[in-house]
């Protein structure tokens, strides 16, 4: 049996909103979904708009699976991840987007990611994000000119929780944008996990839901072996 690959699009980003709050990508939010895919035996590699190491953000040394990725082989290549326009997300079974406050600023709204977002839906191949992750879905427009939004259910960072958190810094509200595009929004309490399986498309709401995504990838790559 071949082995299955998922391809992790991370921000560049390293600042967000008018003070220049410092941000990246969340740590847990690759992380722990990064942990549930290697125990399944998947692959894992890189790409980010401008390729290159990342900015991070939440890292915590008491969560062992947080430390384990940090002293991974795999972290090690996230400081090397690839340009994204030099990617085919065809070479992937599965394109995902961890968040964190850096995809508002370059992962959403980037041509080159909506196109990759796209380009794997329509070659059948599994869509997932969290947090503020599906940011990168917005936009995304299938042949027949629908927002693939449209009609299909999805979690993300919540109004709640975004009022708690980065609402000064943040450049629209997450979960009302994915609401004005016809997505079908569902949350779960600010800060409890929750994880959203519509066909194809997989996301989780919140930093919480980490595992479940990658558990909700690695079980669909099964299903598809």
């Amino acid at each position: 049996m071949s082995v299955k690959h998922v391809l992790f699009v991370v921000t560049n980003a390293a600042a967000v909103g008018p003070n220049n709050r410092a941000t990246g990508f969340f740590f847990p939010e690759i992380a722990h979904p990064f942990e549930a895919l290697d125990k399944a035996g998947i692959a894992v590699e890189y790409a980010s708009p401008l390729g290159g190491k990342p900015p991070e953000d939440g890292f915590d040394a008491n969560d062992p699976v947080q430390a384990a990725f940090l002293a991974s082989d795999s972290y090690r290549r996230l400081a090397h991840s690839r340009k994204l326009s030099e990617v085919d997300v065809l070479d992937y079974d599965a394109i995902f987007f961890p968040g964190g406050l850096g995809p508002m600023v370059d992962i959403t709204g980037n041509p080159e990611v909506q196109a990759a977002v796209r380009r794997a839906w329509d070659a059948g191949k599994i869509v997932s994000a969290v947090c503020h992750g599906p940011s990168a879905l917005l936009g995304v427009t299938l042949a027949d000119g629908t927002p693939l939004m449209q009609g299909r259910k999805v979690a993300g960072f919540s109004t709640a929780e975004e009022d708690g958190y980065a609402r000064a810094d943040v450049p629209f509200d997450l979960q009302g944008a994915l609401t004005d595009e016809g997505g079908l929004y569902e949350s779960s309490a600010p800060w409890t996990p929750k994880l959203v399986v519509d066909g194809r498309l997989i996301t989780g709401q919140n930093p919480q839901s980490g595992t479940l995504v990658g558990e909700a990838i690695a079980k669909a790559l099964a299903a598809n072996a």
